[in-house]
């Protein structure tokens, strides 16, 4: 059935994919997801907020560095290490959107693993309703990195928008 709004009805399911495929991909988006939580499990939270993943050898935000100003990712890294720590409230303080990220993340490691091992077919799932709402998921996407950019810049300077300081950031 076609969306007339959105047009098309989506992608076909791969309903025809081989159980190596469904395995292989399960295994291949498991095992990359899994490693990013298992990274940002091992990484210790920069208490400033942003930084965490200079850790990893990478360097400071280019942007936070020249300017003073927050990238629409700063906070991400460490927002993830937070989360893998169990420190839900100062992740949610420290960059909202990274919280939605880790949780996307989380659903791709479980359903890959899920698919891994039983061939059951969720990674088509996920995709095939992915696609079939790209726009709508692309603009939630782009609004809630926007709303997370904004929120950080609070963070990162309260005086500039009035407010005495948000929690969460050091």
């Amino acid at each position: 059935m076609s969306d007339p709004f959105w047009g098309g009805g989506g992608p076909a399911p791969l309903r025809n994919a081989s159980p190596g495929h469904v395995r292989g991909t399960g295994l291949v988006l498991g095992v990359g997801a899994w490693t990013v939580l298992g990274v940002a499990r091992w990484l210790v939270p920069s208490p400033a907020g942003v930084g965490t993943h200079q850790q990893l050898g990478l360097a400071p935000c280019t942007l936070l560095s020249l300017t003073g100003w927050p990238c629409p990712m700063c906070g991400m890294t460490t927002t993830f290490a937070l989360l893998a720590h169990g420190r839900w409230a100062e992740a949610t303080c420290n960059q909202p959107f990274g919280v939605v990220l880790f949780l996307a993340t989380a659903v791709l490691a479980l359903a890959g693993t899920v698919d891994a091992m039983f061939r059951a077919g969720w990674i088509d799932r996920i995709r095939t309703v992915l696609v079939r709402h790209e726009h709508r998921v692309s603009i939630v996407f782009l609004v809630g990195l926007g709303a997370g950019w904004i929120w950080k810049a609070v963070v990162v300077h309260p005086e500039v928008f009035g407010v005495a300081g948000v929690a969460g950031h050091g």
